[in-house]
């Protein structure tokens, strides 16, 4: 192990140490796995009759990332699957930033503002008036580096397969959304679901176009959005046609025109001729929620029965930032009181002097109120805590 692989395992070492740790109901029921420091190859099939058994495992040997399972197993230790003998699974909904259409961690305080407003959107306008999912069964965690998880622990969901969760997940998603039939109740004020969502979401995408055609000042900004948000659609539902930048802002020049936007607001699709599916297929993109996959299968987190979540507490071994719990009053990022996990999450050292070197250009960190943009061969001095960070990212190295 390196010299700095070495610091960064002595210091997570010292913080499972010491630091409050948080039990998972069932503990005895769960699965756990841990990722070592160095690349070793992750340690699975362990378990715990509580959570100070894993505070003296981690103690003996520090761990890059830390997670446990979603499912609950009579027989956890077990090393092949069909030993275990599953009994049921928590439902976790995994929003990271690095999954959403036009957006990059090299900015991460801009990322992090993006997927907090998805995260918000997925229980204010899904899960809540959609499901009927209570306050009482959720757990939300910032996951310690790109975005959020959602975990809803209601007993009588427990035994879903994954098929079931898959419906969640599609509607979420928007697979099978009649648009088109939804901005044709445009007026109807019993909307609600998707019907309502896209209503609501015409006038913003009506005005994005307008503002693309004009150029306006976000307008390229807007019309990257727009094409990594199309591109995700289309490829998740197999389409080919009509996902070019010059194809949105055709369709921008159409929209346009006052007289065009009143038409299109009374279901007159017509007008926009061979761009209908397109100006169709971009509102449906801008109003679904985008859930994060699992490694290295194509299945999202939601529907994988068998899933490992990080551990609330722990650090993450990219980041060096606490995976932590919060209020669900806290997760509105409009509320009184949002979330701030460049404040909150911080869980290392804040005054102790560490110089690195910066490997990469224009990389954005926060820290606390501290704002940084790399510049790569520059060289500052920082606490640990975002030495750790900019370290364990590949932004920066030590000195």
């Amino acid at each position: 192990m390196s010299q700095g692989w070495a610091r960064f395992a002595h210091r997570f070492g010292q913080y499972y140490r010491t630091s409050p740790l948080w039990s998972p109901p069932r503990v005895k029921s769960r699965e756990w796995m841990f990722i070592p420091f160095g690349g070793a190859p992750p340690l699975r099939h362990k378990s715990f009759s509580g959570v100070e058994q894993v505070r003296s495992f981690l103690s003996e040997r520090a761990m890059h990332s830390v997670f446990y399972s979603t499912a609950y197993w009579k027989r956890p230790f077990e090393m092949k699957m069909a030993d275990k003998l599953w009994q049921g699974a928590d439902l976790i909904f995994d929003l990271d930033g690095d999954h959403l259409p036009g957006v990059t961690d090299k900015d991460f305080p801009g990322m992090l503002e993006v997927i907090h407003e998805q995260a918000w959107s997925l229980w204010n306008d899904f899960l809540e008036p959609e499901f009927g999912f209570k306050e009482d069964h959720l757990q939300v965690t910032f996951s310690g580096h790109r975005g959020f998880h959602l975990h809803y622990r209601d007993p009588s969901l427990f035994h879903l397969d994954s098929e079931a969760r898959r419906e969640l997940v599609s509607h979420i998603r928007g697979e099978g959304v009649d648009v088109k039939g939804g901005l044709a109740r445009y007026h109807d004020d019993g909307a609600q679901g998707w019907t309502l969502r896209i209503r609501n979401g015409m006038d913003d995408m009506i005005q994005t176009l307008r503002g693309i055609s004009n150029k306006d000042s976000s307008s390229s900004e807007d019309l990257k959005r727009l094409e990594a948000g199309l591109q995700s659609l289309l490829d998740r539902e197999g389409q080919t046609s009509q996902r070019t930048a010059e194809s949105i802002r055709k369709l921008a020049d159409v929209v346009n025109h006052q007289d065009r936007v009143q038409r299109l607001k009374a279901g007159r699709f017509e007008l926009l001729g061979k761009y209908q599916s397109l100006f169709l297929n971009l509102l449906k993109s801008d109003t679904s929620v985008v859930l994060g996959s699992a490694g290295e299968t194509d299945e999202v987190v939601t529907i994988d029965v068998r899933r490992q979540i990080r551990w609330p507490t722990s650090l993450h071994g990219k980041s060096g930032m606490r995976v932590s719990e919060f209020p669900l009053s806290r997760l509105d990022p409009d509320g009184s009181n949002p979330y701030n996990p460049l404040h909150e999450a911080l869980a290392l050292g804040m005054d102790e002097s560490i110089e690195v070197e910066y490997t990469v250009d224009d990389a954005i960190a926060q820290f606390g109120d501290r704002r940084l943009e790399s510049k790569m061969g520059d060289r500052i001095s920082i606490h640990e805590t975002g030495a750790t960070f900019l370290v364990l990212k590949g932004w920066a190295k030590l000195v």
